[in-house]
C-alpha cells in the first residue's frame, strides 16, 4: 500500500509500502512492483537508506522473504531549471514521450558542471512537472545526437518509458536512418562496414578502429553522386559514439565538412571548414512504441543538408526526401 506524499524539513516526498509476495532480492522485488522506478535509481535509494525491510535499513544485495514490509521513500528530485532560450520543433508528441528535431549546433547535454543550453535543459524547462520523476542528471534523455548532428532525437516523459526505450536501442529493435553528404565517394554502392571502434590511441577525445574495440556496424547504399561528393543513406546496427563519421572515414568518404575525421583540405578551404557543420542528418526513426505497436518519425532536411544535395544535380532526391508525418504501426 501507497502512504502518498509526505512533506518534511528535506522536501517532498513519496512513501510506498510493500508486504512481499515472492522472496528475492529487494532491488528486485522493488523494481517488479514499481516498474515506474528505474532499477537504477531504486539501487541508489537503497544505499542511500531510503528503503527500509521490516523497520530496518538494508543493502542492495539484501534478500527478502514472503511477508517482509518493505517501505521506500522517494524525494521528489529537485533539479536546476536554466533559462535556455530554445525552442524545437516538436515532430511527434503524447502523454509519455515525444520527437523533436533537434538543430545541428545543439547538444543534447553538456559536460557536468556545463550550464550551456541543451536538450536536456529545454526538457527541463518545458516539462518542469514530469522532470521531478527522474533523479538522474539527464531527465528524459534516451539516445544521443552529436552537437552538429541534425534530426529526430527521442525524449521520455516518465522513467518507465525512458527504461523502456533504452531497452529497445540496448536489444536493437530501433531502426535508425541517417543522410550524409560525403567528401569522396564510397568504391562500393552498397556494403556493411564492420570494424570495431574504440578511443583513439594518440587521442583520447576521438574515436578510431581499433582491434579491441566494440563491435560496430553500419549498412550503407549510395543514393546519388556528383562532383566527388556523394549522398549516403546509412543505417548503424551498433550505436557506438561517433559510429557513422568514424566508419565513413574509415572507407575514405568522410562527412563533409567533419572537423574531427574529415579530410585535409588546406587552408583554401578554411573558411568553408569554419561556416559549416559535418552534413549528417539523423532522418528516421522506427521503435517499438511504449503503448504497444510502433512509431515511425522523420524529420525534415535542413537547408544546409537540402542545398548540399541540390548540389547534386538531381531534383527527384529532395522529394525522396520530403518530411512524412509520424506514423504509429500495428
Amino acid at each position: 500500500m501507497d502512504h502518498g506524499v509526505l512533506t518534511n524539513e528535506a522536501g517532498t516526498q513519496t512513501q510506498h509500502e510493500l508486504v512481499v509476495r515472492i522472496a528475492g532480492r529487494v532491488d528486485a522485488v522493488l523494481a517488479d512492483a514499481y516498474p515506474e522506478i528505474s532499477r537504477a535509481r531504486l539501487q541508489r535509494l537503497v544505499a542511500s537508506g531510503h528503503v527500509l525491510v521490516n523497520g530496518e535499513t538494508v543493502l542492495k544485495s539484501a534478500r527478502v522473504g514472503e511477508g517482509d514490509t518493505v517501505t521506500l521513500v522517494v524525494p521528489e528530485s529537485a533539479h536546476e531549471v536554466p533559462q535556455t532560450g530554445l525552442e524545437f520543433e516538436i515532430l511527434y508528441e503524447n502523454e509519455v514521450m515525444l520527437a523533436i528535431n533537434k538543430p545541428a549546433g545543439v547538444a543534447v547535454h553538456g559536460a557536468p558542471g556545463d550550464m550551456a543550453p541543451c536538450v536536456a535543459f529545454w526538457f527541463l524547462e518545458r516539462f518542469p512537472g514530469a522532470a521531478t520523476a527522474f533523479d538522474v542528471e539527464r531527465p528524459g534523455i534516451v539516445h544521443r545526437l552529436d552537437k552538429d548532428t541534425s534530426g529526430v532525437l527521442l525524449l521520455a516523459k516518465t522513467p518507465a518509458v525512458q527504461a523502456f526505450l533504452s531497452a529497445a536501442f540496448e536489444a536493437r529493435t530501433v531502426k535508425k536512418t541517417y543522410l550524409a553528404v560525403t567528401d569522396g565517394i564510397p568504391d562500393k554502392p552498397r556494403a556493411i562496414i564492420d570494424a570495431p571502434l574504440g578511443r583513439h590511441p594518440g587521442d583520447r577525445m576521438r574515436m578510431a578502429v581499433v582491434r579491441q574495440g566494440r563491435e560496430a556496424r553500419t549498412s550503407y547504399e549510395v543514393i546519388a553522386s556528383a562532383h566527388g561528393r556523394a549522398l549516403v543513406e546509412l543505417h548503424p546496427e551498433t550505436g557506438r559514439t561517433h559510429q557513422i563519421r568514424v566508419h565513413l572515414a574509415a572507407i575514405g568518404a568522410p562527412v563533409l565538412h567533419d572537423r574531427v575525421y574529415g579530410k585535409d583540405h588546406g587552408p583554401a578551404h578554411a573558411v568553408e571548414r569554419a561556416a559549416s557543420r559535418q552534413l549528417l542528418h539523423a532522418w528516421q526513426i522506427t521503435i517499438p512504441h511504449p503503448l504497444g505497436g510502433s512509431l515511425q518519425v522523420t524529420s525534415p532536411l535542413p537547408a544546409d543538408m537540402a542545398d548540399a544535395i541540390r548540389d547534386l544535380g538531381d531534383p527527384a532526391l529532395m522529394a525522396a526526401y520530403a518530411p512524412s508525418p509520424p506514423e504509429r504501426l500495428a
